[in-house]
């Protein structure tokens, strides 16, 4: 768009004159106020120096047709309870992966394979994504599984990233709401540990609805990373936020509001501090070993109490007093620091993780000593990120920015050194939540992308009626100054992502016959005495009718399914094509039966034939120049 087409608004206003400008130097003066004016001037970007190091910027992340990004992006699918999969820098979106949702187009929510992985929590049918992960062995992404939550209905769940489908899923027991997810970096992921926000009564049954009163607790979770079965949980006073963990296996922290325990607003702001509560892992794995620990009515999951009773601390948690309604939690790449940002407040706390042996230890009487520097940033830091430079990158929800800034200088500068730590500002489009640099979580931080995630785009995109897209932007930080490359629309809500090397991930071509996803399906095949390679065959079992049945572009090997109205039927379809790409599908019309069979996969799915008469089925798959007589009919003969 030429200059002279551009929307004329306050974003191409001088910045001396912009909201976010006049906010962000009002931030900017008073972190230097704190920590000396030298260096300010190079922190604020003028609108022309931004427009030409955004041009050169934009060339860097140009990904031309045909060519290959360099980095997978995994979104959090937000409100819809997927998960996305985009190309970084590109920003293009190469796949979506159902996973809380139901899928028509993949049979995700449909197919007994899915349902199978759901469990009893296939009733839903909503979701609400925040936290995606990448497993790790020795603090480095090793591509193997990706996990995701679920705040709506408690839940978390496993994508295996060869084939990018959920394989596991669990629903966490005596808590509600899983919020902050992050997983055990060292020796290897063997937990993902999991954060159930709101605090509820015990026991959950009725008997004392006033949350109020009795006995009310919320509880930080670990699950088993390759069973997904629960592995413990431990009581806490307050909210639990968001969480991550440390670099030697020995500790994960938890950002924390409400230690109130109240209710409403005004009663969650009483207090004049909040905490970060720091989990001892190796105590609670020794007292679970010992058998120091108790289960709740329902489920055999050891639960260990980590709340402070009368003043004294637990064994298993310290509770460090931090600025009011922390939110984002995340540890630098060097295993250095805990970072808790402070949402009302304009700082952030840096915990040094070496001082934590000693806290637990009872060297400092006062909690707040493991914290060696809370630098002001802005208004609204929300979640911090970092290059593998030594900076760190943290959102600024009320500045509509991304402050650039130097731990080691912001350390310096609690310590009553004259230092700026505070690198640069950078306007973002518009209330950014989460931020997330490539490889950043992990000990291989390269500084290259960073992504912010915006709740607003307001003004940014063609309108679209009342509810608008959000925005996420894509910021080059390789270099000394940030610069802002791309920005793009996207629904609902995305929460959170994560960025990984393309070489860490290693997805397959076509499915192996022997792969565990339908395992189930192809023993019970075997039952029936069915080679799915080779066998078109159909069963009846009294009401219950089992079709067999292969499919290789441009034909199914059946195409007259005979029944009787209400028969149970399942169809169970094996695509024989040997060639990438070419997947079918089954649908049935007027009967809400969809699923994609890939090349080599064995997909199945159940539903009653409750519709006397000629119904035709279809590949809804593309796969061939005939594909449009790719067909077949269900035929019911009335009751």
């Amino acid at each position: 768009m030429s200059d002279k087409n551009k929307p004329q608004d306050s974003q191409d206003a001088p910045v001396s004159l912009s909201r976010r400008g006049f906010l962000g130097a009002t931030a900017i003066t008073s972190a230097a106020g704190l920590a000396g004016a030298a260096g300010l001037s190079s922190a604020v970007m003028t609108r022309e120096s931004w427009a030409a190091a955004a041009k050169e910027a934009r060339n860097s992340a140009h990904v031309a047709p045909g060519e290959l990004d360099e980095y997978y992006g995994f979104w959090s699918g937000g409100h819809q309870g997927e998960v996305r999969v985009l190309g970084i820098p590109s920003m293009r979106e190469l796949m979506r992966i159902p996973v809380f949702n139901t899928d028509s187009a993949t049979g995700w929510g449909i197919t007994n394979e899915s349902k199978r992985i759901m469990g009893d929590s296939a009733k839903f049918h909503n979701g609400d994504c925040h936290h995606p992960h990448i497993s790790m062995t020795d603090g480095r992404y090793d591509g193997k599984y990706l996990f995701i939550n679920d705040k709506a209905n408690t839940r978390i769940a496993r994508i295996r990233l060869d084939i990018m489908k959920c394989d596991k899923m669990i629903t966490v027991p005596n808590v509600q709401a899983i919020h902050g997810l992050r997983l055990q970096k060292v020796p290897h992921t063997k937990y993902v540990f999991a954060n159930g926000e709101f605090i509820i009564p015990h026991p959950n049954d009725g008997t004392n609805l006033d949350v109020t009163s009795g006995e009310r607790y919320t509880m930080f979770n670990a699950v088993d990373a390759e069973k997904m079965e629960m592995a413990f949980q431990v009581m806490v006073d307050g909210n639990l936020d968001n969480t991550d963990a440390d670099y030697t296996g020995k500790y994960a922290a938890a950002t924390c509001y409400n230690s109130e325990g109240a209710v409403d607003l005004g009663g969650m702001m009483r207090n004049e501090r909040d905490w970060v509560v720091v989990f001892n892992v190796e105590a609670i794995e020794a007292a679970i070993k010992a058998g120091k620990f108790v289960t709740l009515p329902g489920h055999p999951v050891p639960v260990l109490d980590g709340r402070k009773k009368d003043g004294k601390d637990s064994p298993f948690t310290r509770y460090i007093p931090v600025p009011k309604n922390p939110h984002g939690l995340n540890t630098s790449p060097d295993g250095k620091y805990f970072i808790a940002n402070g949402k009302l407040s304009p700082t952030v706390s840096v915990i040094e993780i070496s001082r934590l042996d000693g806290l637990f230890a009872g060297k400092y009487q006062d909690p707040r000593e493991v914290i060696v520097a809370e630098p002001e940033l802005g208004l609204g830091p929300l979640h911090t990120t970092f290059d593998g430079r030594g900076n760190g990158y943290t959102t600024l929800f009320l500045d509509s920015q991304v402050v650039k800034w130097d731990i080691d200088a912001a350390i310096r500068a609690y310590n009553g050194e004259k230092v700026n730590y505070i690198k640069q500002k950078l306007d973002v489009q518009y209330q950014p939540g989460h931020n997330h640099a490539s490889l950043t979580e992990s000990r291989d931080a390269d500084g290259k992308w960073l992504v912010v995630l915006c709740k607003f785009s307001k003004d940014r995109f063609l309108l679209t009626g009342p509810l608008h897209p959000e925005n996420d932007q894509l910021i080059d930080i390789s270099g000394e100054e940030m610069k802002l490359v791309h920005d793009g629309p996207t629904y609902a809500e995305p929460h959170d992502c994560i960025l990984a090397h393309r070489s860490q991930i290693k997805p397959i071509k076509i499915w192996k016959r022997d792969d565990p996803y339908f395992a189930d399906t192809v023993a019970m095949a075997k039952k029936d005495g069915v080679k799915l390679e080779e066998d078109n065959k159909i069963i009846r079992d009294g009401n219950k009718v089992r079709v067999y049945m292969t499919s290789m572009a441009p034909a199914f090997g059946i195409t007259e399914i005979p029944c009787k109205q209400g028969d149970e039927v399942t169809v169970t379809i094996t695509n024989l094509d040997m060639i990438e790409d070419v997947t079918h599908g089954f649908c049935l019309v007027n009967h809400g039966v969809s699923m994609e069979i890939s090349p080599q996969q064995t997909s199945s799915v159940t539903f009653i034939a409750d519709k006397p008469g000629v119904h035709w089925y279809y590949c809804n798959w593309f796969c061939h120049a005939l594909h449009m007589e790719m067909v077949g009919r269900l035929l019911v003969e009335p009751a």
